[in-house]
């Protein structure tokens, strides 16, 4: 096996692994309704998954572990992905609130701030922010 295939099905697991946290916001209620879906869709896209890896992953999602990423930039840029995938749910429960706040802390945010690093996200993604301008708001946070 070449570095690069080693490289590749690294980016590739990192992928499916992100994806598959996502797809467990959208089944915190047993429902994946017609928005979540469409993210779904234009998510496994953008992350290059299967429709193979993709059917696969909505069977098994719960065997895919939360990888944190290192850089926090990576961070934010899968916080604000699963804030949009609570938000295309239009925040129908508690499920989805509590599940978002356990995945931003297998992310690696700080627990002790989980609550306004959400409501924040949620907020930044309620006005249609683009995701460089989530970034840079919530980097401007904690200053």
């Amino acid at each position: 096996m070449s570095i690069s295939d080693l490289f590749d099905s690294g980016f590739k697991k990192r992928n499916e692994d992100h994806f598959a946290a996502i797809v467990r916001i959208a089944m915190s209620d047993e429902i994946i309704n017609d928005s979540e879906r469409a993210f779904l869709d234009r998510l496994a896209r953008n992350l290059n998954i299967s429709e193979n890896d993709y059917t696969q992953i909505l069977k098994d999602f719960k065997t895919h572990p939360i990888n944190p990423p290192t850089s926090y930039d990576n961070r934010l840029e899968r916080l604000f992905d699963l804030t949009r995938m609570v938000w295309a749910d239009h925040i129908e429960g508690d499920d989805q609130l509590k599940m978002l706040k356990k995945l931003s802390i297998g992310l690696g945010f700080n627990p002790d701030n989980v609550n306004y690093i959400v409501d924040k996200a949620l907020n930044l993604v309620h006005n249609n922010i683009s995701l460089d301008d989530f970034i840079e708001q919530m980097k401007t946070m904690n200053q």
